[in-house]
């Protein structure tokens, strides 16, 4: 399976938006759309503090994962935070948002970072993180050294 993947612009604002209201709404997370605009809006226009990337067909992606990025010294340069990830439940259990991750992995392992970290807080993102490749480092964290 090849899934489309494409690094979200200024001009997918709307679908951005749209595909995270889904996942806030879903996940009982409390933002307004002010919110989610003053997130994302930076992002989608160049800012070098984070990705989003669009899954599936332009107009009407399946879902979106956003990336945020810093510095380890533990690491050794840029690290990437998992932010977001979120696939739309009509499309879900069928391995796209693994292949996605791997995928941006890969991408931003030749873009030199070091690694990714996620901040597990629910059984469902715990295990979706070990199947790309993440594992326990403390606590909730768990890491994927590139």
């Amino acid at each position: 399976m090849t899934t489309a993947i494409n690094l979200a612009g200024s001009d997918d604002a709307p679908r951005a938006l749209d595909l995270m209201q889904r996942y806030h709404d879903e996940a009982g997370l409390d933002y307004d759309d002010a919110h989610r605009a003053a997130v994302v809006l930076p992002l989608l226009d160049s800012s070098p503090l984070g990705a989003i990337w669009l899954i599936g067909p332009a107009r009407a992606p399946l879902g979106y994962v956003m990336m945020t990025f810093g510095w380890s010294v533990a690491h050794g340069g840029m690290i990437a935070w998992l932010a977001e990830a979120y696939i739309r439940d009509s499309v879900r259990n069928r391995g796209i948002g693994t292949e996605v991750l791997h995928a941006i992995a890969v991408s931003l392992r030749g873009a030199d970072v070091k690694a990714l970290h996620a901040c597990t807080t629910t059984d469902i993102a715990a295990k979706f993180c070990a199947r790309v490749g993440f594992v326990p480092t403390q606590g909730a964290l768990m890491t994927d050294v590139l």
